[in-house]
């Protein structure tokens, strides 16, 4: 009987091993509900990056997200040699293999970049700072148009954290006691969308250095 315990805990030890190897460079929200910058930051680079024109004209298809292990070596050192101390924010990679990327470079400026399907760089994102660029903001200071549609569309969710960007806009981090949503508010407080946020939140570290 221990002999077949000590079998069946080894190949569970083995398993979760080997999850964790596959999530190398990503750190699991273990809650779903936490909402903090640097979830807001991420979910703010991977909106700039989704709605730039260069990704709207260039890519094809759904967007999926890859680990900061799972970018090429020919992209990782363009990015080494072009912008070291620099911190990915999100990559991804669309049907045809191109991969977009949003960094933070080690002045704190945000930059897009696509990349074609065999690692060279296409070009930057034309309108990416902007949206990506996220100013922390008190929740007092949110306008009631804000607050009251949280309240009469997101029963039981709390506001936690949120932002505006260079453009305006305004990202709200929600939480109730099982889950998380980024909403998304234009200039004026009015509703733009619930944003897709990145599935995992990246370890806090420059990537790139000489």
């Amino acid at each position: 009987m221990r002999k077949i315990l000590f079998v069946l805990a080894a190949t569970v030890a083995m398993f979760l091993n080997g999850c964790n190897k596959d999530s190398a460079g990503l750190s699991p929200d273990t809650t779903g509900t936490e909402v903090d910058m640097e979830v807001l930051t991420s979910t703010a680079a991977r909106y700039a990056v989704a709605s730039d024109t260069v990704t709207v004209k260039h890519c094809k298809g759904k967007l999926t997200e890859i680990a900061s292990e799972a970018i090429s070596s020919s992209i990782t050192s363009y990015l080494t040699a072009t912008y070291p101390g620099s911190e990915v924010l999100y990559a991804a990679v669309d049907e045809r293999g191109k991969t977009v990327i949003a960094i933070k470079l080690a002045d704190g400026t945000k930059q897009g970049l696509l990349f074609n399907e065999d690692g060279t760089v296409s070009e930057r994102m034309k309108n990416h700072l902007p949206k990506a660029n996220l100013t922390e903001v008190a929740i007092t200071s949110l306008s009631a148009t804000i607050t009251d549609y949280i309240a009469a569309n997101f029963a039981g969710f709390a506001i936690k954290k949120a932002g505006s960007n260079d453009v305006g806009e305004f990202l709200v981090g929600i939480s109730d006691e099982t889950s998380m949503k980024i909403v998304l508010f234009n200039a004026d407080g009015s509703f733009k969308s619930v944003l897709e946020k990145p599935k995992m939140k990246r370890k806090g570290k420059s990537l790139f250095k000489n």
